[in-house]
């Protein structure tokens, strides 16, 4: 599972762009509102550092890890702890990704055939982490009041264009009126079985943006899983090295 290991967190993780809402007495564009998620986690470039938990009925497995983005093609990552998985690298350029396993001392390109697989056994996939599909491009989208709608937060249903491939039949975002901030997403199978949820915790300040420093997953067809990811360290819009989003940089001593 390790070798399927692509970029990382550019789920998430990415950046972070904070797109101010064009607010509306009557009626939100919900453009807007699905533009506002799709860049949450990225921007012109963007450095930090992401802790991942997974945890399962009968152990937790714990990651760190630094990563770097540029604009929404280029992400680099590098594994510091733990030990065993320390030196693991991961670039994406465009459509494109490579990992590096210094242990074997190999580097492995990630076909697009692997994007939907388990992301190092979390239960985030590799395009969960890398944000490879758009929202706004791949999928339509309308506002919805479902049963359970709370006051203060709108609900967008999101589904699948046709030419678009994806193992889900639906998205139902929960999203803050104020601030377009997510609150929740509910993925649905081409059946409309509820697969899985993700939550987003922790509203923080991250240079000056304000956004959500945990996501958290929950997997509802796996009992006792669940896969964290926190944000411990993010800054924004600083110059980086351009050998950062190389294939030499994969396997650079650190």
């Amino acid at each position: 599972m390790r070798r399927l290991i692509p970029v990382m967190i550019f789920f998430i993780l990415s950046g972070f762009v904070c797109i101010q809402p064009a607010f509306s007495s009557d009626k939100p564009n919900v453009e807007e509102i699905i533009h506002k998620i799709d860049g949450m986690y990225r921007s012109r470039t963007s450095s930090g550092e992401i802790e991942m938990t997974i945890i399962s009925s009968h152990w937790t497995r714990r990651l760190k890890m630094d990563v770097w983005s540029e604009g929404m093609d280029k992400t680099f990552i590098h594994i510091t702890y733990p030990e065993k998985d320390a030196g693991i690298t991961a670039l994406r350029i465009g459509n494109e990704m490579w990992n590096y396993f210094p242990k074997i001392n190999k580097v492995m390109k990630v076909p697009p055939s692997m994007m939907m697989s388990s992301w190092m056994g979390s239960d985030f996939t590799n395009d969960d982490l890398v944000k490879e599909s758009s929202m706004l491009k791949d999928y339509s989208h309308r506002l919805i009041s479902p049963e359970d709608e709370e006051p203060g937060y709108y609900y967008v249903e999101l589904v699948p264009k046709e030419m678009v491939p994806s193992v889900w039949g639906k998205i139902i975002i929960k999203v803050g009126k104020e601030d377009y901030i997510p609150i929740r997403e509910d993925y649905y199978d081409e059946k409309g079985r509820k697969m899985r949820v993700i939550q987003f915790k922790e509203i923080t300040y991250f240079g000056g943006r304000r956004i959500p420093a945990v996501l958290e997953l929950t997997p509802l067809n796996k009992k006792g899983r669940k896969t964290v990811i926190r944000y411990l360290r993010l800054e924004f819009d600083r110059k980086l090295e351009k050998e950062i989003f190389t294939l030499r940089n994969l396997q650079k001593r650190r």
